[in-house]
């Protein structure tokens, strides 16, 4: 059954069935689907007839359950071919994501197509064995937004991630690494015509707005407190006393509800921008404790400190997870402006979320039509996230990481 909503005099926005939706503006459309099938030509076919849009497609992003590894190429080129769109792009996934539903249980494959008038992409292809400056000189002169994918079993992400920081200061990346159901095997992330086993794919946007939102699922506890020595990844003192005594005094001033939940999902948060007065949660870089050393009194953490830097001691469980996912949303609802409506949205959602994090089907895919009403969604559970904290892009983990796309009504 259709559910239909007209959220302007000029923008349709509609629900038509499982994992589908569709909106259409007087400037762009995007429409999302899923195929359930067994059969990997039944799951494109019901992806393909799912889509409803009438305008040329400039993008089409998909992602395939792993277990169709062996018909990748066959599946990308049926997508594209029938579709006619300019450029694909995607990955593999243990599970994969759309409107409002993640297909944890059975091979599926979701579709978002994007009709973008006036929009240029550039796509880049990454050969983990030959990467020349060649092959991102796109990036010199090119788009300030990329979707980003990659095969973490082949290439090292986050010294790719960092390499093309480094590159391009200014830009955002947003995706994940490919994920399957047998660790390395049948991982692979897709570009254009291509289904590469290794290596990883950008396609740069311009002329679309993309709006990022990185919800890492974590909580502050207690105050922050500025680095005051550390060595490597080992933090010394926070406020020029022993780190591991400020963790003790932050759990034991907790109430025991509290401090229970923090117990067993302890973390830290980096301030990114130590030029803000003040830190919010999404201004901090979420990374594991590795451990604490009593005789010492230092607490070693998964990142490389510095001395002046804003450090807080966080804690993820699901109901953190839901309120920094459900703050991200409403924050960007709250700042869109009254001529625009959100057009699309690519979920990159680690595999230690979903069902296993929440106790419940579809979480992050409910809170975005929750948010924003029935949004075309496509996406996968990855085996990590890739997004910007603080304007800077980094890979994360248990977050999702999600490109939101934006059109004038």
């Amino acid at each position: 059954m259709s559910n239909e909503t007209a959220t302007s005099d000029d923008t349709i926005r509609r629900s038509s069935g499982p994992g589908q939706a569709t909106v259409q503006t007087t400037t762009a459309g995007a429409s999302a689907a899923v195929g359930f099938e067994a059969e990997w030509e039944a799951a494109c076919d019901s992806a393909l007839k799912g889509l409803d849009l009438n305008d040329a497609l400039d993008l089409l992003m998909v992602f395939v359950d792993s277990r169709y590894a062996a018909h990748y190429d066959e599946i990308i080129t049926r997508l594209r071919e029938r579709t006619g769109a300019q450029h694909l792009i995607g990955a593999s996934g243990q599970s994969v994501i759309g409107s409002s539903l993640e297909a944890e249980e059975g091979s599926a494959i979701a579709v978002l197509g994007l009709s973008l008038p006036g929009a240029e992409l550039t796509p880049i292809a990454v050969d983990p064995q030959s990467m020349s400056d060649d092959v991102f000189a796109p990036l010199q002169d090119g788009p300030d937004v990329w979707l980003f994918f990659s095969n973490p079993f082949t290439i090292m992400t986050d010294q790719l991630v960092a390499h093309l920081q480094q590159l391009r200061p200014e830009i955002t990346l947003l995706g994940g690494m490919a994920s399957s159901h047998s660790q390395q095997q049948g991982c692979a992330v897709f570009i254009d015509d291509q289904a590469l086993m290794g290596g990883a794919v950008m396609m740069g946007l311009s002329g679309v707005s993309v709006k990022p939102v990185v919800a890492q699922g974590a909580e502050p506890l207690g105050q922050p407190w500025i680095v005051t020595e550390c060595e490597a990844n080992t933090v010394k003192s926070l406020g020029s006393r022993p780190a591991l005594e400020v963790l003790q005094e932050t759990l034991w001033e907790l109430d025991e509800s509290t401090r229970e939940r923090a117990a067993r999902n302890l973390l830290v948060g980096l301030a990114m921008n130590e030029y803000k007065e003040t830190h919010e949660r999404g201004d901090f870089l979420i990374r594991n404790v590795m451990g604490a050393d009593r005789e010492s009194g230092t607490v070693a953490i998964n990142a490389i400190p510095r001395v002046g830097q804003t450090f807080q001691f966080q804690f993820r469980d699901a109901q953190a997870a839901d309120d920094d996912l459900r703050t991200r949303l409403s924050d960007l609802r709250d700042a869109l402006e009254p001529d625009e409506e959100v057009l699309g949205a690519l979920l990159c959602s680690c595999n230690g979320r979903g069902r296993g994090l929440f106790g419940e089907p579809d979480h992050d895919a409910s809170a975005l039509s929750e948010i924003f009403g029935p949004v075309p969604t496509a996406g996968f559970f990855c085996n990590g996230e890739i997004g910007p904290v603080g304007g800077e892009n980094y890979l994360h983990g248990f977050t999702a990481s999600i490109a939101v796309l934006t059109a004038g009504r």
